[in-house]
């Protein structure tokens, strides 16, 4: 026989249950730590108190935010031929996309780099007399 302290039964009927312990990260359906979260926020004393709902709200906010960066910054490392995201594609998604760039305006990414750009100015200039015109000075002598 089993001892009754191992398991708890309903009386006699059904089968006797044990509670598995399920995270509110695998309640809410998300893959961010709901309760570390939770935790950051009761650390930082940014409140006296602090309601159940709110690390939820903000877990699924931050990871929206990561899928999205991490979507784009995919699409920029196909688009120069790689399989692994490094930090110029992060860079590259992030200054490309324009709601991105003004939340993270003021963010230095670590080996990121610039986007490419030529001021106009710098650009040669453009003349619609076509090639016999140029170096024609030089192939006199």
């Amino acid at each position: 026989m089993s001892s009754p302290a191992a398991t708890k039964s309903l009386g006699g009927r059904g089968k006797p249950r044990t509670t598995k312990s399920v995270s509110r990260s695998q309640k809410a359906g998300l893959q961010f730590p709901v309760g570390r979260i939770a935790r950051f926020l009761k650390k930082g004393r940014y409140a006296e108190r602090l309601g159940s709902g709110s690390p939820v709200y903000l877990s699924a906010v931050l990871e929206y935010l990561a899928a999205e960066i991490l979507e784009l910054a995919g699409n920029a490392a196909r688009d120069n031929k790689k399989n692994r995201i490094i930090p110029r594609h992060i860079q590259l998604a992030v200054r490309n996309d324009e709601e991105f760039c003004k939340l993270l305006g003021s963010v230095t990414i670590a080996n990121g780099g610039v986007l490419p750009n030529i001021h106009q100015n710098l650009l040669p200039k453009k003349t619609g007399k076509g090639k016999s015109e140029i170096g024609s000075v030089s192939q006199e002598f």
